[in-house]
This record gives C-alpha cells, sequence and structure tokens, in this order.
C-alpha cells in the first residue's frame, strides 16, 4: 500500500503543487507571461533529456517532453494528449497536462485542463479522512457523440482513500465542466484504488471501464453511457486482472490499464503496466471475447490468477551506441481513423532516469491476432514495401527478457534492460552463417527459422527512424517466438 502512495510523489525525487492554470501556465499566478519563442521543428532536436526547456516558464517548448501516463485520442486533423501533473526538476501545476499534434511527431504544449484540483474529487477525498495529493495521475480521454469525456484520477496521503471523477467538453481543448464521481475508493472496502481509468465502447454501445492499482488488482465496471458514470451506484465492479507473489510478496505493481476494441479481430485487448514506473515498468497485454473478460493470456490462461502473464510486448531496452530507455509503460492505445493502431507510453532515459519523453510506436497485428509494437518511435517515415534483397545484412537484435523481482520502487532499482546483440541475415538465405538456421521472406512477414526449422520466430518488417543513430530511415523488425517472447531487430 505504502507504495501506491509514494508513486508519484516520488517520481524522480519531484515536487507537485496545486498552483492554478488553464489554458496558460501563469494566469491567475501573479506572474508576468515570458516571451514565447517559436522554435522551427526538426526531429533531430528531440533528445532524451531536455533540462534547458524543464522550468514551468519553458512549458510552450515541453513538446514531448515532461510526459507521463498519456492519454491519446484523435480530434479532426490533431492528435490530443492529456496526461500527469509531472515535470522534471521543477513544481508542475495541477489541472492535467495537453499536448496536440498533427503527425504524432511534433508536440505543440496547449496548457492545463483543470485551473487546481477538480473540486468533486478534492470533497470526497477530505470527507473520507484524505488530503487530497497536489496533483492529477493518469487521465483518459474518450469521445461520445459531441462530447468529450475525460476522466481524472486524484489520490490521497490515505492509502485507498481515491477518486476517478470526469469532466466533459465540446472541444479538446474545454472548457471543461465537471460532472461526476465515476467510481471512489475508501480503506477497509472491498475493491481497489480508484485510479488509472480506462474505458471501452462496445459496438453495441455498452460502456466499460478498468481500472486500479497496486496491490487488489484491476477491476472492471460498466457505465452508464449517458452520463459516463457508473451504470449503478456506488458499483466497483469485479476484478479481471491479478499480479503473482514470490515469498508472499507481489511481484510488483499491477496498474495502468488500456482497454480497447479491436473490429478486424473483434477482441477486447486489455493492456497492462507491470512494475516500477523508472526502472522495469513494461506492457502486458490479454484479450477476450467479451468486453469483461474472462482476459486471458499467451497461453490462454485467465490473467485473473495470482501469477504473472504474458504476452510482455514492451520493456526496457538498450541498441547500441545507446545507453537505453527505462520505464516505458502506462500506454495508451489510440487508432488513426483508418485502421492503423498507435501506442503512446513514457520514456526514461538511463543517462537520467528522472526525465521523462512522451514515445509513439506503431502497432501491427499478427495473423492470429495478438498486438506488437515497432522496436522504434514512430517517425512519420514513409512506410514503403521492404524487398527481399533489402533484408540482407547485420541488424541490432534485442529479446526482450524479463526477471522476476518481488516489490516496488526499493527493490526494483534495475531497469534490467534488454541489450542489443549482432545478427547477421546473410543473403544466401543463412543466419549467422549457420546452415541449419535460415530466413524467409513473405512480405511483410519475415521468418527465422531455427535448427533446421525446429524453432520458428516470425517478424513484422517494415521502416522507421533509427532514433539512436539519428538515420532518417531503416528496417525494423518485430515479432513473437513460438513461446511469446518477443523479438526486435533493426538493420545497421
Amino acid at each position: 500500500m505504502i507504495a501506491e502512495i509514494k508513486k508519484y510523489s516520488l517520481i524522480a525525487g519531484l515536487a507537485l503543487t496545486s498552483l492554478g492554470c488553464r489554458k496558460n501556465a501563469f494566469d491567475d499566478l501573479n506572474m508576468t507571461d515570458p516571451p514565447v519563442v517559436k522554435v522551427p521543428f526538426n526531429i533531430n532536436n528531440i533528445n532524451d533529456t531536455y533540462e534547458s526547456v524543464a522550468p514551468l516558464e519553458m512549458s510552450h517548448q515541453w513538446g514531448p517532453y515532461n510526459v507521463h501516463d498519456p492519454s491519446v485520442i484523435k480530434a479532426g486533423d490533431w492528435y490530443y494528449s492529456y496526461s500527469t501533473d509531472v515535470a522534471f526538476g521543477a513544481a508542475a501545476p495541477a489541472g492535467i497536462q495537453v499536448r496536440k499534434s498533427r503527425d504524432l511527431v511534433e508536440w505543440e504544449f496547449v496548457g492545463w485542463v483543470f485551473k487546481g484540483l477538480p473540486a468533486m474529487g478534492s470533497q470526497f477525498i477530505t470527507a473520507n479522512g484524505g488530503t487530497p495529493n497536489a496533483g492529477l495521475w493518469a487521465p483518459y480521454i474518450l469521445r461520445v457523440g459531441n462530447e468529450y469525456r475525460l476522466y481524472y484520477s486524484l489520490a490521497s496521503n490515505a492509502f485507498r482513500v481515491s477518486a476517478i471523477g470526469l469532466a466533459t467538453a465540446t472541444s479538446p481543448e474545454g472548457p471543461w465542466t465537471e460532472k461526476g464521481l465515476a467510481v471512489t475508493s475508501t480503506d477497509g472496502y472491498p475493491g481497489t484504488n480508484a485510479i488509472d481509468p480506462t474505458v471501452v465502447v462496445t459496438p453495441a454501445g455498452e460502456h466499460w471501464m478498468v481500472y486500479g492499482s497496486a496491490w487488489d488488482g484491476l477491476f472492471e465496471v460498466k457505465l452508464n453511457p449517458a452520463t459516463g458514470l457508473a451504470a449503478t451506484t456506488g458499483d466497483k465492479g469485479k476484478r479481471v486482472v491479478r499480479r503473482g507473489r514470490t515469498n508472499g510478496m507481489y511481484n510488483g505493481n499491477l496498474e495502468g490499464p488500456e482497454i480497447i476494441y479491436n473490429p478486424d479481430t473483434k477482441k477486447y485487448y486489455l493492456f497492462v503496466a507491470y512494475d516500477w514506473l523508472s526502472t522495469k515498468y513494461n506492457v502486458r497485454v490479454f484479450r477476450s471475447d467479451k468486453p469483461d473478460g474472462p482476459f486471458l493470456d499467451w497461453n490462454g490462461v485467465d490473467a485473473d490468477n495470482q501469477a504473472d502473464n504474458g504476452p510482455m510486448i514492451l520493456a526496457p531496452y538498450k541498441f547500441s551506441d545507446h545507453g537505453g530507455w527505462a520505464g516505458v509503460s502506462h500506454c495508451s492505445i489510440f487508432s488513426d481513423g483508418s485502421g492503423n493502431f498507435f501506442m503512446a507510453h513514457q520514456g526514461r532515459p538511463a543517462v537520467n532516469r528522472a526525465f521523462m519523453v512522451m514515445h509513439v510506436r506503431k502497432i501491427f497485428w499478427t495473423p492470429d491476432g495478438w498486438p506488437l509494437v515497432s522496436p522504434e518511435r514512430y517517425a512519420n517515415v514513409p512506410d514503403n514495401a521492404v524487398t527481399a534483397a533489402e533484408i540482407a545484412g547485420d541488424y541490432d537484435q534485442v529479446v526482450l527478457g524479463y526477471t522476476v523481482v518481488p516489490g516496488y520502487e526499493l527493490e526494483q532499482q534495475d531497469p534490467q534492460y534488454s541489450v542489443a546483440f549482432n545478427s547477421t541475415l546473410n543473403a544466401d538465405g543463412k543466419i549467422n552463417g549457420a546452415a541449419n538456421n535460415t530466413w524467409v521472406y513473405n512480405a511483410p512477414w519475415l521468418e527465422l527459422r531455427w535448427n533446421n526449422g525446429q524453432f520458428i520466430d516470425k517478424l513484422h518488417v517494415s521502416r522507421e527512424r533509427d532514433w539512436e543513430s539519428k538515420k532518417t530511415s531503416t528496417i525494423v523488425l518485430t515479432g513473437f517466438n513460438g513461446g511469446g517472447t518477443v523479438i526486435w531487430a533493426k538493420k545497421k
């Protein structure tokens, strides 16, 4: 329980304050607006760290920086991201940060949703003996008809005394009006901590919210589509996911759910975050034929069991000539409206894990309906078909590995980077020159056949920017081996 209370108050050791603001970070603060300097966008200027623009007075240049727990939606020609109140080396105003982008690469900082903490969530916490946290966590955005619904998480110093509130607007940039509390939690009450909401709308128009964190598992509750609040007042829903234990200690955090429906596979996908947010944070995914589960793992096992489940599709990694990225979880899954899905999440650079940078990755779907993410961040690279002749060459290969380390921040100090190694796809179809290991390409899928085909890795082939070497485009591979372990590679 203590781990969850400490979670965001200890993010990079940064302080959060409840200074009020909305569109402009300096409204009502008795401060003079600084000159806003428009810096021409250059993708090569997106860095792992951003100390020079971290202060509050530089918020107009935050772009993809200071992003934690994003929730992304497309509205017209723009994508909007809403995220947790946090900043590197600065006191971040309370109210949920807002950014927008036309291409998912260049992000413009818009401002904050609220002018301080929302009244309804604050009043609930105070009435139940708690003191509200100084900032809001993990928002979730969706559109229902002409209404934008923004759910926020407000926790407190009183363990599970928390609230998921709802605000609505007719524009993704507000103004926002509080509508009520969707789910609440208190100590000693059955259920889980009321934070980290995500909502899926079924083809039949049902609304379901998954939420929760840490020690109690994730719960799912049915909402009233007309109001966006619980269909039955006071309903906490049912548990749908748990984590494993080792020697009586939980194997780590379970939080940050994101639920979507894929109309092509006709399945519901529940993405969840495992482990400590600045180190081992990784993404798992489960799927179901129904919106309320059961959600099954790679092996067809119900994820509502006291075990750790896979597949793990994103985890801390380190390509050659780069320190690596930790904390790559609490994701948002969204569509461009044309059938393409993307994942957005925070990334913590190894050089200093107090920095938080938004990563966006394209999602690919296997023929049997499992999602994969690109090993490289999205950069709007023309995804021209890759020919068989282009496949041959040297690659940086990463196998996403994982070792259980029970506990939370104090125990999970090591990010456990999956480190790249060299792998060669020879022009004659061999792998690393071995006659019994071969590759076969049937675009867009590449098969790596090991030990004369006894084991097969099936990888999706595409083009993406090489962020580590700042190359405009290279060939990238992402896929599963037969056991559900993710294999990544990028051509050198």
